[in-house]
């Protein structure tokens, strides 16, 4: 099984449905994408394939001790696959492009599988909205300019599993999305 993010309570997740995972996607690294990451990694001995080796500033773990002074701790995790520079793999049988669309975080990777016709996007692109753009390294202008050269050319019907929320379209978030979308 090819899991993509790792979150909090997906490792006592799979225990419970008795599900066995090969490998680990990471669309990026904030911490609500990879808190479980090593836990995964260790008790179903997979690898990790991820933009960017770890890192404690990709986390947000820095940003959020400076600015509340209440520390938390992602438990580190070895990326065994960086893929950094890379347009596609093979993984698990399964060819897939990928597109690197900073802008949400510096390390945003979406994983598309033509042959089945899915990107799973991250917290790049959601049902009418795109990610955060706040964080350290964002940017609303390299997210939009990423979307529009790497997901906006996909076929209408590419259905979108995004981070956060429901899944979508590419043909309705290239019409409707409020923020990067034809009447954006």
């Amino acid at each position: 099984m090819l899991l993509v993010d790792a979150p909090d309570g997906i490792v006592r997740w799979l225990k419970q449905e008795g599900a066995k995972v090969d490998a680990v996607l990471l669309t990026h690294q904030h911490f609500d994408h990879v808190l479980d990451a090593a836990a995964v990694a260790r008790e179903h001995g997979c690898p990790v394939y991820c933009w960017e080796a770890y890192s404690p500033d990709l986390t947000l773990e820095r940003l959020f001790k400076t600015m509340t002074g209440s520390a938390f701790a992602v438990p580190e995790f070895a990326v065994d696959h960086v893929l950094n520079g890379k347009t596609e793999i093979e993984v698990l049988g399964q060819k897939m492009q990928l597109f690197h669309v900073p802008g949400h975080s510096p390390d945003s990777v979406c994983f598309y599988l033509e042959s089945q016709g899915v990107l799973f996007g991250g917290d790049v692109l959601f049902l009418d909205g795109v990610g955060r753009t706040d964080f350290p390294g964002g940017s609303f202008e390299q997210l939009a300019t990423g979307i529009e050269n790497h997901l906006w050319p996909l076929p209408d019907m590419t259905v979108v599993f995004p981070g956060h929320g429901d899944e979508t379209t590419i043909g309705r978030e290239r019409e409707e999305n409020p923020f990067v979308g034809a009447g954006a």
